[in-house]
């Protein structure tokens, strides 16, 4: 199933905008995924380390579940820009083939 999304349009004349559905092709989107996965797996490594300072720092007792589930609370924060890039994708898709018009 490719990514989408509905977009509007102006049209000249009309008071309402006519909405365009734009898809990513299936390489497009592995392409997005691929750049989030290695993006993902970067920020995961260094969460963990940030995890390990702020235990060190405020002299919590370094269990590892205890680092390792406050490394997924801080990557869940920061990972949210993984539908944010498909979603520039997909826009910029529809800039690119309603702005030319």
């Amino acid at each position: 199933m490719v990514f989408s999304r509905k977009f509007p349009r102006d049209i000249k004349g009309s008071p309402y905008p006519v909405w365009e559905e734009v898809e990513l092709s299936k390489q497009e989107e592995e392409a997005v995924d691929n750049e989030t996965r290695n993006v993902n797996f970067e920020l995961m490594k260094e969460c963990l380390e940030d995890a390990k300072s702020i235990m060190k720092t405020k002299d919590l007792k370094d269990f590892q579940t205890d680092r390792v589930n406050l490394a997924i609370a801080l990557f869940e924060k920061r990972a949210s820009h993984s539908v944010y890039g498909k979603e520039e994708a997909v826009k910029d898709k529809f800039n690119e083939i309603y702005k030319k018009k």
